[in-house]
Formats: C-alpha cells, sequence, structure tokens
C-alpha cells in the first residue's frame, strides 16, 4: 500500500529535475499523476522514464488555455485532483542596467501569473474542498542574488501569494504551503549557468551551512511531506530545503 493510494496528483513542469522527481515519488506511492510540460519530447520520456500511475499532458502553463486543457484532461480521465504541485518556472541572469522588458515579462508570466492560473483553476476540481497545494518557491525569494532579481522577485511574489490564499480558503480544507530549494544541481542549472556551472556548485557548497548542494529527492521528499497527512496541520508555511543556506 502506498501512501497516495488512490490520489491524484498534478506536477507542473514534470519533465526533468524536481518535478520529475516529485512525480516518480508521488506515482512509486500510489497516486495517478499527470505531468506537464512545454517540449513533447521531453514529456514522452518523462512518462517513459515513470512508469505507470502517469499521464502527460503537453503546454505552457503561461498560456491559459493550456491550463484548460490539463484540468479537462484531469477531470476526464479521473474526475478530482487532491495535490497539485504548482513547480513549473523559470529563471534568467540579467544584472540591473541590463534587464529588458522581455525579460520581465518572461519570468513574470511563467512564475507569476502561470502559478496563479495553475491554482485558481484546479480548484473545482478538488472534492469536497479537501486537498493540498503546494508551490514551488526559491531562497532568491528571500535573499540577495546577482542579476537575479526578476527571478528573485517573482518568488518572493509566490510566498506573498501563499499568505494571502490561505484565508481566501478559509472554511475549506484544503492547504496551501510554499516548498523553497537552495542550490541543487539540475538541468535547469546546467541551462543557466553553461559552463560556469562547476563553480557555481563549488560556490554553492562553500556558502551552504551543510557544505554540499542539495539533491532533487531531498526537494520531493519535502513535497511529498506537505502532499500527505502528516502535514495536515501545516498551513501557509515557506518550508526552505536549502541545507540552511537562507538561515544564516
Amino acid at each position: 500500500m502506498g501512501k497516495f493510494d488512490g490520489k491524484v496528483a498534478v506536477v507542473t513542469g514534470g519533465t526533468s529535475g524536481i518535478g520529475l522527481a516529485t512525480a516518480q515519488q508521488f506515482a512509486k506511492e500510489g497516486a495517478h499523476v499527470f505531468i506537464t510540460g512545454r517540449r513533447q519530447s521531453e514529456l514522452d520520456a518523462a512518462v517513459k522514464l515513470i512508469g505507470k500511475n502517469v499521464t502527460g499532458i503537453q503546454g505552457d502553463i503561461s498560456k491559459l488555455e493550456d491550463l484548460d486543457k490539463l484540468y479537462e484532461a484531469v477531470k476526464q480521465e479521473k474526475g478530482k485532483l487532491d495535490i497539485l504541485y504548482a513547480n513549473a518556472g523559470l529563471g534568467t541572469l540579467l544584472p540591473l542596467g541590463e534587464i529588458t522588458e522581455e525579460h520581465y515579462y518572461k519570468t513574470f508570466d511563467v512564475n507569476v501569473k502561470g502559478t496563479i492560473f495553475t491554482v485558481q483553476k484546479a480548484l473545482p476540481l478538488f472534492p469536497n474542498k479537501v486537498g493540498s497545494i503546494i508551490l514551488t518557491g526559491s531562497t532568491a525569494g528571500s535573499i540577495g542574488d546577482p542579476a537575479f532579481s526578476i527571478y528573485g522577485a517573482s518568488k518572493a511574489a509566490i510566498r506573498q501569494l501563499v499568505r494571502n490564499w490561505i484565508l481566501d480558503l478559509k472554511g475549506t480544507e484544503i492547504r496551501v504551503n510554499v516548498v523553497s530549494p537552495g542550490f541543487v544541481h539540475t538541468p535547469a542549472y546546467d541551462d543557466l549557468f553553461g559552463a560556469e556551472v562547476e563553480n557555481v556548485l563549488e560556490h554553492a557548497k562553500s556558502v551552504t551551512p551543510l557544505g554540499r548542494v542539495g539533491t532533487v529527492e531531498e526537494i520531493a521528499n519535502a513535497v511529498m511531506f506537505l502532499a500527505s497527512n502528516e502535514s495536515s496541520y501545516v498551513n501557509g508555511i515557506e518550508l526552505f530545503v536549502d541545507g540552511g543556506v537562507a538561515q544564516i
């Protein structure tokens, strides 16, 4: 018997990194998981890797019609939703003085607008207004990083949204929490830092109190906790999974 037998979960950005690791754990623990990704080839590969209890829906969370397609698939196939992990996001480096309007909109359209409507459009699918919603934040929303102000601001917005949403959802049993990773080596790191990624990871180890970077499985474990009944009285928190880097 798995921890999530009979449950239905959605993981956005579920084709690589933290999202994929989390989707794998949900499926392993008995949930049927719907994953999203923008690129069909990566989505197909992720579905194959997860192997069972999984449905892949191609889409971009910044496009509301793609979110409608996702939730229509959930409704038609399973008729309900128990767990939402709104994980999809992106970030690029641009320092003050070089920030462009395109950079701003690309980041906020996915990280903020996309997350808002990922959550809002999911609400009618939670049976009897019971369920768990988890959002991916970041230590960048709480501490400073050079050339990362737009990304950091978008993740700070995620944290503030949750503070308000738990009041909007008062009277239901839908919990909303944020999990904020620290330094974790994912494919997104390779894309973001390129040839400098090893130097970045060495720096991360030096500034993290635990002296290492995290793993995608460690972030997924935190999501599992927030999704489960073990956290039934946990609501509105930001759970840092960062080796202590944002706590000093």
